[in-house]
């Protein structure tokens, strides 16, 4: 089934979420026939450049992590186009205004736009905001639709400050909070293992596991991303997004119906019981460290105190390893290892 034509912004375009998996996500969808042939993208970030350098980027990208090659990859690197925005500055957001209408018109888009905030998480109120200020985020010319990915906050009270500060310029139905981890293969495909596979489900249970374990291991370090790391963690960054969320979907109940408000259910009660964990607890429980300078595929790589925008006397940990256990019937006493 192929999408409604529409227009794609992607906010922070110039980052590495963005060539490194966002363009080659779009591009697959539309090798395989997902995506409509009437949609354009529009990068915006602050960098100036043009719509053709940002094309031979995006191509480059594609060519290095996809292997893209042909008629296939010039068709979709023509629908790419670039905007230079300052994205804190309300008043710049106007150059936005012509340069959709002139998207909408050509890929007769019906004016569907779908924001996309690649960006760091202290924008994610602030693009809204701007958006409304220009009226980008009505629906009164086609659909509009505002995708935020993780960490959506800092902590719980940060986090219900940003959903009341999104709410005030798009509707809930116009929001999509995301984990892009969910979508990979291997997380995707732990559902299917457990709930339809008649050797496996009997025995997902205390009675016949010892232990759990989850390992979420990259090779790659920090790179260009130090500033936002270092402000995070793997704590943050890692564990109680994509590792809690991966737990929850090995030890949650059968749905009652495969969709997204069942899914939530059962994974909101798992994190439910988990045992909370103590500081005495945490002292027996929790090991944290840095990745150090070493030798990885024949050539010497940073250690995390050498990486661009990390303070060379910061303590936040790249490594992170939690015992924790389930009180619910179906684990109790069952160590789960992240």
């Amino acid at each position: 089934m192929q999408t409604e034509n529409n227009c794609i912004v992607i906010f922070g375009a110039s980052g590495d979420l963005t060539h490194r998996k966002l363009i080659p996500a779009l591009y697959n969808l539309y090798k395989i026939g997902r995506l409509s042939e009437h949609f354009s993208v529009l990068g915006v970030a602050r960098t100036e450049m043009s719509d053709e350098v940002f094309r031979e980027k995006m191509r480059a990208a594609l060519i290095e992590y996809e292997k893209a090659e042909g008629e296939t990859l010039e068709n979709f690197c023509s629908h790419l186009y670039y905007q230079a925005v300052n994205t804190s500055d309300a008043t710049d957001y106007g150059k936005l205004l012509p340069r959709l209408d002139d998207l909408h018109d050509k890929y007769q888009t019906a004016g569907n736009t779908l924001y996309y905030l690649s960006t760091p998480p202290s924008l994610y109120g602030v693009i809204p905001e701007c958006l409304a200020a220009h009226g980008l985020n009505t629906e009164e010319y086609g659909w509009k639709r505002l995708i935020v990915e993780k960490p959506f906050g800092y902590d719980i009270k940060t986090a219900k400050e940003l959903d009341i500060q999104i709410h005030r310029f798009f509707e809930e139905h116009q929001i999509y909070r995301i984990d892009h981890y969910l979508g990979k293969e291997t997380v995707q495909n732990l559902l299917v293992l457990r709930f339809s596979n008649g050797l496996f489900e009997p025995l997902w249970n205390r009675n016949f596991i010892d232990y759990i374990e989850i390992t979420g291991a990259e090779s790659l370090g920090v790179e260009q991303r130090g500033g936002y790391y270092d402000g995070s963690g793997a704590m943050r960054d890692m564990f109680q997004n994509h590792l809690l969320q991966v737990l929850a979907m090995v030890a949650m109940e059968p749905p009652a119906i495969i969709n997204a408000d069942s899914m939530r259910d059962e994974v909101a009660k798992v994190l439910h019981c988990l045992h909370p964990l103590s500081e005495e607890d945490l002292k027996h429980n929790l090991v944290l460290g840095q990745y150090i300078r070493a030798e990885m595929d024949g050539k010497t790589v940073n250690g995390y105190l050498q990486e661009t925008g990390v303070p060379a006397d910061s303590n936040t940990e790249t490594y992170m390893a939690l015992r924790c256990e389930i009180d619910n019937w179906r684990w109790a006493g069952v160590p789960f290892y992240v």
